[in-house]
């Protein structure tokens, strides 16, 4: 298994190799279905990551950081793989408990509201998450060491927890959580807001779902363009609904969409390849067929 710079295998980082052992048997714990999954299967989801997190915790009580690297390493790769699955799973059981009482309405409304505060939280840590999401490591030392979280850069979400936090290890985790919990949010109204009918656990269609065979990016950059113009609605839908209905229409899971509309806005040469792609096949096919 290879950690998010996709170079180094977990094993060979501190701690790695027990904490891949860790995660083996969290996962065998874990619901296989999250829908699915009721309020007590989300209790025994919640307890069984608090678990796992306590027994890295103690082994770490005895770890001696070799450098500062490993610290970083540590913090940085290794924490949030299980913290984060914590984070991940109270989030999931605080929505079901929580869930208002009514029909579709209502449970479209929540789930908005939800996928609005997940929005506002990675617009109110943009500089963290984009250094994130660029794999930047130029302040690694301050945000994943010991010592750098005497002197913490960003105070939000600040949070020590004697030997065994730095001042943005929760934070990283709560980002990776809250992506999961989005790609949640996201399946859970593509199944409200296509008004698809189910029969026997099957979607209803009309016809074979076709295959969409560009890249997630970009069904994102359309599908943003198609909400910025108005094409759709008059531009009066949420976001989500329209990657709904595309993810729908084309069997296609889309995760990460905030985050790939920051990869499309930070494109130097040309912010707009697909379109620009698009623009330029109809072109062709227009000289080829009117020539």
């Amino acid at each position: 298994m290879e950690t998010t710079n996709g170079h180094v295998k977990l094993d060979q980082l501190p701690a790695g190799r027990y904490t891949r052992r860790l995660l083996a048997a969290l996962n065998r714990e874990l619901p296989v279905n999250e829908r699915q999954a009721g309020p007590d299967t989300g209790i025994r989801a919640v307890c069984a990551c608090r678990k796992a997190l306590d027994k890295l915790r103690k082994a770490m009580s005895d770890l001696v950081f070799s450098d500062t690297a490993a610290e970083i390493a540590f913090f940085k790769e290794v924490k949030p793989l299980l913290y984060s699955k914590f984070i991940y799973y109270v989030q999931l059981y605080n929505y079901r408990i929580k869930m208002p009482p009514g029909g579709e309405a209502a449970r479209r409304s929540y789930i908005g509201e939800k996928l609005r505060g997940i929005h506002r939280f990675f617009e109110d840590n943009l500089y963290f998450y984009q250094y994130f999401r660029a794999g930047s490591d130029y302040l690694d030392e301050r945000y994943y060491t010991r010592a750098g979280a005497a002197s913490p850069v960003d105070l939000q979400d600040f949070a020590i927890s004697d030997q065994f936090s730095t001042s943005h290890d929760y934070k990283l985790s709560k980002i990776i959580a809250n992506e999961m919990f989005q790609d949640f949010l996201e399946n859970e109204l593509l199944r409200l807001d296509t008004g698809v009918a189910f029969q026997a656990g099957q979607k209803l269609f009309p016809f074979a779902h076709p295959a969409w065979t560009a890249s997630q990016t970009d069904l994102v950059e359309l599908v943003y363009a198609l909400k910025s113009s108005g094409a759709v609605n008059h531009g009066q839908i949420e976001i989500n609904e329209l990657i709904a209905v595309f993810a729908f229409v084309f069997q296609a899971e889309v995760h990460e969409t905030y985050h790939k509309l920051l990869d499309i806005s930070r494109r130097k040469k040309d912010m707009f390849v697909f379109l620009t792609r698009l623009k330029n096949s109809f072109a062709n096919f227009l000289n080829d067929k009117l020539a």
